[in-house]
């Protein structure tokens, strides 16, 4: 069972459109949405949580129907959006007693475990928050009612560098139960990088690529040359260029090189961007 399944997912606004998009996410693995600021991604989230209706196209969650079942939704899904909506008088602590009021399978004890990994202090209203102390405050309602999925929007915006690193971390922890699973969006794709095992291009829209990371890394490398040495690699096997004074780099599809052409490594943000500007 696919713990999201997405095909056909069209919604048109005026000036956008998300354009049949197919998805599945694997339980035990994590899902990363990378795209520019108006991609679709938030788009994307809002419509697999009913709180858009879609124009066309199927989204199942765990199974079910994401627009039946909505009690069962509620509680299987650990959502953390852009915008935390917790009521800024209100501290920590008395968050975690109104959600053990919101929630069957709250935990108290995972909720209070999460507040000190996350050194988010428990007497301190949400309104003196910073941002980043808000989304680690969503993370931590997000976790504790023992979710089998875990939606995050642009989750790791406005934390620093240590503090997501942490944060990282106990999503990969999370995933190591095989009946748990994380889709996640993010502009930081250093972040996606480290953590996600399928990998999702968004761009205006269009699902320019959706494929497992570490075959990415090995179909794709980076080819060093002149605009002659690219004439003789078959077009459909590049999938962006950027032309310097010093030359040409590709990303090309690792058996379409020709023997001996000078290649280095690609990372999967050289190849979102390479791939976005051919897109253009």
């Amino acid at each position: 069972m696919y713990a999201l399944e997405i095909k056909g997912l069209c919604k048109s606004y005026k000036g956008f459109t998300l354009d049949h998009l197919d998805l599945t996410l694997p339980m035990g693995c994590i899902l990363g949405l990378v795209g520019e600021n108006g991609a679709g991604k938030t788009t994307t989230i809002k419509l697999i949580l009913d709180m858009l209706r879609r124009d066309s196209g199927t989204i199942t969650i765990l199974g079910r129907d994401n627009r039946k079942n909505l009690r069962l939704n509620k509680e299987d899904i650990g959502v953390v959006p852009d915008e935390i909506g917790i009521s800024e008088c209100l501290n920590a602590r008395q968050v975690g007693r109104i959600m053990a009021l919101t929630f069957r399978n709250w935990d108290s004890a995972k909720y209070d475990d999460c507040l000190k990994r996350l050194s988010i202090p428990d007497d301190k209203r949400f309104k003196e928050f910073s941002r980043g102390m808000k989304m680690k405050l969503g993370i931590a309602v997000a976790l504790s009612h023992n979710p089998k999925l875990l939606i995050l929007d642009e989750a790791t915006s406005g934390l620093d560098p240590i503090v997501r690193d942490s944060v990282t971390d106990i999503f990969s922890e999370f995933t190591r139960d095989e009946n748990h699973a994380v889709l996640i969006s993010s502009h930081i794709v250093s972040d996606l990088e480290k953590i996600c095992d399928y990998i999702a291009f968004l761009h205006k829209g269009k699902l320019l690529l959706f494929e497992e990371k570490d075959r990415l890394k090995e179909q794709f490398c980076i080819v060093h040359g002149t605009a002659q040495d690219l004439a003789d690699i078959s077009p459909a096997a590049i999938k962006g260029k950027k032309t310097t004074p010093y030359g040409v780099d590709a990303i090309v599809a690792r058996d379409f090189v020709p023997n001996g052409m000078p290649t280095s490594p690609i990372d999967i943000e050289q190849l979102f961007i390479f791939m976005a500007k051919e897109a253009n």
